[in-house]
């Protein structure tokens, strides 16, 4: 009986093994159609997705698309903040730093930097590329970028902040100038020395050519560009600040030597340097 009864046991429970694997692989299958599906239905929201955007793309028109590039737009509207973005031909500056007049300067302002003893060759060597082209750019003679640059800060600290809170190289105003219009373009850090001659520069461009409100621009005598660069227009804000040309000439015609290249300051810094890079004779009567 013991044998008997033992028997269809093991036989019940190999069936209930088998009828297991077979529910098991029917779930499987189930998990990879279902699996299979939602791939198939990602693919075809992808492949939708795509066609909406193609689609428009070719039909739809820019809101802005008649009205001109934004530097156009910028020069009828803002043309301060147009001058920031594009200050010049892009063309004729790259030409200008591709001459070997370009070099020339960068080589001269270099040396000049270096005789004052404030600077190890690195460093002058940075300060110098930047000045001369932002000088570039900005159609600055890069005499007087070197003269403010000493009138300003004669030890090159590139931290240095004056009792109203002036920053830098060529000591900036951050509460003037450090506005969205101009920091977009010119950066932000005033105590880094690219962007501090950046805005050193920029500020000197608009002094010395000014530009109406129509974006004309106009000349303007160093003596005057240079005091409202240093923010004596009335006289009445620091005390003997007329003098403030008379200081960047001193140091142009003391310590300028290679950039003025034996020239008078005048010869250095009123002609304009630009007409010489681009192959005119300055001197040539019209």
């Amino acid at each position: 009986m013991t044998e008997v009864i033992g028997t269809p046991e093991r036989r019940t429970g190999s069936d209930r093994r088998a009828g297991g694997g077979d529910e098991g692989r029917g779930r499987r299958e189930r998990k990879q159609t279902s699996a299979l599906a939602y791939v198939l239905r990602s693919l075809a929201a992808v492949v939708v997705l795509l066609f909406i955007i193609i689609f428009a793309v070719r039909h739809t028109r820019p809101v802005y698309a008649s009205s001109g590039t934004v530097v156009e737009q910028l020069r009828k509207r803002a043309p301060v903040a147009a001058a920031v973005i594009a200050p010049v031909e892009s063309s004729t500056v790259a030409r200008l730093m591709a001459s070997p007049k370009y070099q020339d300067e960068k080589r001269n302002f270099f040396e000049d930097l270096m005789r004052t003893g404030q600077l190890d060759s690195a460093r002058a060597d940075s300060i110098a590329q930047y000045a001369v082209r932002e000088a570039y750019t900005r159609g600055i003679s890069p005499a007087i970028v070197f003269g403010v640059m000493l009138t300003e800060n004669a030890r090159f600290v590139s931290k240095a902040m004056s009792n109203v809170g002036a920053v830098g190289l060529m000591q900036v105003y951050p509460k003037i100038w450090l506005k969205k219009e101009f920091s977009d373009s010119l950066g932000k850090d005033l105590a880094s020395d690219s962007t501090n001659v950046r805005y050193g520069v920029f500020i000197l461009d608009k002094y010395f050519h000014p530009r109406t409100r129509s974006g004309d621009v106009t000349e303007r005598d160093y003596r005057s560009a240079l005091l409202h660069y240093n923010g004596c227009v009335s006289g009445s804000n620091t005390p003997n600040c007329k003098t403030y040309p008379d200081k960047v000439r001193r140091y142009v015609e003391a310590s300028a030597k290679s950039i003025c290249s034996g020239r008078g300051f005048y010869d250095c810094i009123a002609k304009p340097f630009i007409a010489g890079l681009l192959g005119d004779d300055p001197d040539k009567t019209p």
